[in-house]
């Protein structure tokens, strides 16, 4: 197949649509629009930090905007998607569970020898779970032989109930507060899914097209980042008979020397138009994870900074992208302070981009709703690099 040529805007709005930020409210709004968004980027990746509300619920309330957190546990309760590794942790919809196992298989096979008291502890978790039903790890007694050297120091039933999990042997929901409820997949799967396991050809082109999809654009090595778990993972090869058959596209940017890219056909002549919304996004947000992709395509140096030592951080710990329309304007360090129920703005801190009166209305509106997202009543900013438009925000909030 030819090659198809893109002018960057071209592949920016590709790249945005695919994302689902070409508009706000992309994939409609309300419980459905969660699951198609889930659906779509075949994986909403999750992380623990609460500086603001965690990743998993600010990337699905970046596209429906009048989400609900408990929409994301009444779809687990559903069986309409569960919670898997692929390079992180994150929701992957019901349908694709097929293809979590040989990510299974690649953590069982790389696991190191067990002893014999290891192996007895893992399937005396198992058989508790499989006679009492879902439990957690509180419901385990502590069985630390010896005091905890940090965060990472589990405890033998932790290891267990992680090992189990990571096979495949059990699954895992979440509570409210965030902590695990491990369960056996038998309860949690629905009878109509497909659990065979899938050939590596299946499961490499599985991978590059739910990533295209997700992507829009992308380098090999991004397709086959997910896939690291599973070894001789077939991504390249399979990818290049894709391109062959012309079920994949080969991409060519003007004006930019790169690594080869692709795209899916569907991009090929679709018409894109971007609405200009303002979106405050998180540092896992799957526009954001490929720190080169930012800078190719949208001229972007970002970096989360909160695995920055603090001496070296420029703009602040947990400062998160904002994007309007295809450019990247801001960055915004931000802190939710639930108690006084105050989003704080330790940093807003601009691009050398020109903003217009209707961009800067946007930015305002999407402050608002993104404090009024994190239980916040008031926004407090206490820092910006430009004084101009610090002024304008703050009039208009």
């Amino acid at each position: 197949m030819k090659q198809v040529i893109l002018t960057i805007p071209q592949a920016r709005k590709i790249i945005l649509h695919a994302a689902g930020l070409s508009k706000r409210a992309q994939f409609g709004k309300g419980r459905e629009a969660v699951f198609k968004v889930i659906d779509h980027l075949g994986f909403v990746q999750i992380d623990t930090n609460y500086v603001v509300e965690r990743a998993h619920h600010h990337t699905l309330a970046s596209r429906v905007p009048d989400y609900k957190p408990e929409w994301l546990d009444e779809l687990q309760e559903d069986g309409r998607i569960f919670e898997f590794i692929t390079a992180d942790s994150g929701f992957q919809p019901m349908h694709n569970f097929r293809y979590s196992l040989p990510v299974k298989q690649g953590f069982l096979s790389s696991r190191k020898p067990l002893t014999a008291a290891e192996t007895n502890l893992m399937n005396r978790v198992l058989d508790r779970i499989g006679r009492e039903g879902p439990l957690m790890v509180k419901d385990f007694e502590n069985d630390r032989q010896e005091p905890s050297a940090g965060w990472w120091d589990w405890r033998p039933s932790k290891v267990a109930l992680e090992r189990l999990y990571l096979d495949g042997s059990l699954m895992a929901t979440r509570t409210k507060e965030f902590l695990k409820v491990y369960d056996l997949p038998k309860n949690l799967i629905p009878h109509d899914i497909d659990t065979t396991m899938p050939t590596p050809e299946e499961y490499a082109r599985h991978v590059i097209r739910r990533e295209l999809t997700a992507l829009g654009i992308a380098y090999a090595k991004e397709l086959a980042w997910r896939t690291r778990r599973v070894k001789d993972n077939l991504v390249k090869k399979e990818l290049a008979k894709l391109v062959e058959d012309g079920e994949v596209c080969s991409v060519a940017i003007e004006g930019l020397k790169t690594a080869p890219l692709f795209m899916l056909p569907d991009y090929k002549n679709k018409k894109i138009q971007l609405s200009d919304d303002a979106f405050i996004l998180s540092p896992f947000d799957v526009l954001n994870v490929f720190r080169h992709r930012l800078r190719d395509f949208f001229d972007f140096d970002y970096q989360i900074e909160c695995f920055v030592p603090e001496p070296k951080r420029k703009y602040g710990y947990f400062s998160l992208p904002v994007l309007v329309g295809d450019t990247f304007v801001a960055r915004m360090d931000s802190k939710a302070d639930r108690k006084q129920r105050v989003l704080i703005i330790h940093n807003l801190h601009f691009e050398p981009v020109k903003l217009s009166e209707a961009a800067i209305d946007k930015l305002v509106e999407a402050i608002k709703a993104f404090a009024e997202f994190n239980r916040c009543m008031d926004v407090n900013i206490t820092k910006s690099n430009n004084k101009q438009y610090l002024k304008a925000i703050k009039d208009r909030l």
